[in-house]
């Protein structure tokens, strides 16, 4: 029964082996290099960083869950190239636009070092960032999107300090700047060209890709770019091409395709005497979000090992053909990197329970509607499910609207509200106990009075996606594992805005409108953990009503296998996101001071009174923007 439970949640399908469920009832963190070790507790975890201050909701990211995801690409490299006799090798990137933060960009140059791993730069203040950063010796770090010439000057002068960078050429007015500042500062750079392929792949993202993309030549355009290099008499300096494959491609012959189209393009320019050695192919490596292993905007039907594969043997028989050698193989996998490593762990702060287990019994001077809904129980079956539903929803409406017409008063209608509630929980016990016998049309309408369970966190600063684009991302509760959950839920936010919601759910059998969870204990903290969190997440985020960053933690495995804090960083203060607003907290905290004193000269508020509510207000405007439990609720 407890792995049924464990199971129902699909962790077994997407959590690629880092996650388990512990004796206890926990969920635990896998250390991917000690498998066999007994899992770290989850809510072990926020118990104790909250007995440091650090309070939910938290991002936590697991360093040991980065380091297995950048290892595991470059061994399926590295084992591809070696079965397939592969003459050239492989030389990942990391583009930073997928996560930012420091934390994480400076474990992404440590774990790749083995590997001369490098980043990829699509801005100038990226290209800062990543300049600072000690990659090492060998490196690509490669210039993508729109440049300006101060951005252009500094990827040159950057090869002085031996710094492997390529700048890639977006558009043919770019492909003058770069011929302009090369010539002024007498320096030779190293060149790549973004070509736009035709193939167009699937997904959610299929828009990145395709001759109709933002970004990169035309073929024409291509053509008129050599051109224009040898004149300048720099066509050496072309060693890159880059055809962008897409984001997150769920279909692996969309990827064969893709590849297949760029290594046309490369081997026509290699027979035009362009010297190119790099053939960079971009994003598209998928992760299975959902662990279907099918082809769709959640999911993926391939491995990163037949990912590997397949694009490791369609490069090396195309330059065969071609007679043209292997060259180095980049990509830039950067979902597929971090996802995993990064997880947002929040409590349940209440419930809306939409049902009753106890029956009601209606007044003997209510309205008969009230009785005639009560009896609806008494007829209740498997067969006659769907009538006593349709009974209980004429009852409720027309005593809805008695009380609009006023025939009926408030105590009455909360009352029938009652008894339709203990009508709905007996159909969903049945349900439950007979699903082959109840139609789907009432396993559909029940979706209509699933339980609403509110979590501590903004859904539009921490997870944009789910709100924007309906990304799915896996959630489960991080306790209480080998008890069967009693409700189906919906997430709520603690924002003010109705959109603030999760009603799609990754579940062992497939995508769920409803969250399986456990009824709320008045003397237990209730977690759940949102995760593969780690890409773009934490950067696409916003203010929306001025919820800012949460505390976010860096954990690790220890060499003793122990699960310790490394690094924390606090979550916005209200002040702070004031301050992203254009308030400055100091005006505000003088004007709110002048208001109150104005409360103590009308005589509305005692001096006391004055004191307390401006220690209030300090507080707050220097404390966490989200809900904060008062120290001596939970002891």
């Amino acid at each position: 029964m407890p792995d049924r439970i464990f199971q129902q949640y699909g962790i077994h399908r997407w959590g690629a082996g880092m996650f388990a469920r512990m004796e206890n009832g926990d969920l635990g963190l896998v250390n991917p290099a000690r498998p066999d070790d007994t899992p770290a507790s989850l809510p072990e975890l926020l118990h104790n960083l909250h007995a440091r201050g650090v309070h939910t909701p938290v991002l936590v990211r697991v360093g040991a869950f980065l380091r297995r995801q950048l290892e595991s690409l470059n061994h399926a490299f590295a084992a591809a190239i070696v079965s397939s006799g592969y003459q050239g090798t492989y030389r990942g990137v990391f583009p930073i636009k997928v996560n930012q933060q420091a934390e994480v960009i400076d474990r992404i140059v440590e774990y790749g070092r083995p590997f001369q791993f490098g980043l990829e730069a699509g801005s100038k203040p990226e290209l800062i960032l990543a300049l600072s950063r000690d990659l090492p010796k060998g490196a690509l770090l490669i210039c993508n999107g729109i440049k300006d010439a101060e951005f252009i000057r500094l990827g040159i002068l950057a090869r002085k300090a031996g710094i492997n960078c390529v700048l890639v050429i977006e558009s043919p007015a770019e492909a003058d700047t770069v011929i302009a500042e090369a010539k002024r500062l007498g320096e030779k750079p190293a060149l790549g060209v973004r070509i736009k392929l035709t193939r167009r792949v699937t997904g959610n993202w299929a828009d990145s890709s395709g001759d109709r993309s933002t970004f990169g030549l035309t073929t024409k355009e291509v053509v008129d770019l050599i051109d224009k290099l040898r004149d300048a008499d720099m066509l050496d300096c072309l060693v890159l091409q880059h055809a962008h494959l897409g984001s997150q491609v769920p279909q692996i012959m969309d990827i064969r395709q893709a590849v297949d189209e760029a290594c046309r393009f490369y081997t026509e320019l290699r027979r035009l005497g362009v010297p190119l050695e790099y053939l960079d192919l971009g994003g598209g490596l998928g992760i299975d979000y959902t662990g279907e292993a099918r082809a769709s905007d959640n999911s993926v039907n391939y491995t990163l090992e037949e990912y590997c594969t397949n694009v490791v043997e369609t490069v090396k028989y195309q330059m065969e053909e071609a007679e043209v050698p292997h060259p180095t193989l980049v990509t830039e996998s950067g979902r597929a990197i971090v996802a995993y490593s990064s997880m947002l762990l929040s409590d349940i702060l209440e419930a809306s329970y939409f049902d009753r287990a106890a029956p009601l019994t209606p007044e003997d001077d209510d309205h008969h509607m009230l009785s005639d809904m009560a009896a609806i129980s008494g007829y209740l079956t498997p067969r006659r499910v769907q009538e006593c539903l349709n009974d209980a929803d004429y009852y409720r409406e027309e005593l809805r609207a008695m009380f609009r017409r006023g025939v009926i008063g408030i105590e009455e209608v909360a009352r029938a509200e009652q008894i339709f509630l203990y009508i709905v929980g007996r159909i969903k016990d049945l349900v439950a106990q007979h699903p082959a016998d109840v139609p789907q049309e009432v396993v559909e309408a029940l979706s209509a009075h699933r339980d609403i369970y509110r979590a501590n966190f903004s859904l539009f600063q921490s997870l944009p996606d789910v709100w924007a684009i309906d990304q799915l991302v896996p959630i489960a509760p991080l306790q209480r594992l080998n008890e069967q959950p009693g409700r189906r839920a919906v997430l709520s936010d603690i924002t003010c805005d109705s959109d603030g919601k999760i009603d799609q759910f990754v579940l062992g059998d497939g995508i769920g409108n409803a969250l399986p969870i456990h009824e709320l204990s008045p003397d237990e903290r209730y977690f759940i953990g949102i995760f593969l969190v780690g890409a773009y997440q934490e950067t696409l985020g916003d203010l929306h009503n001025l919820f800012g960053d949460t505390n976010i933690v860096t954990v690790d495995f220890n060499e003793d296998g122990v699960l310790e804090l490394q690094h924390e960083v606090e979550g916005d203060t209200v002040s702070e996101v004031m301050a992203y607003v254009e308030y400055e907290p100091r005006q505000c905290l003088d004007a709110f001071k002048r208001i109150v004193e104005r409360g103590v000269r009308d005589g509305t508020l005692n001096p006391s009174q004055r004191r307390m509510l401006m220690e209030t207000y300090r507080h707050a405007m220097n404390g966490y923007t989200y809900y904060e439990l008062e120290e001596h609720t939970h002891g």
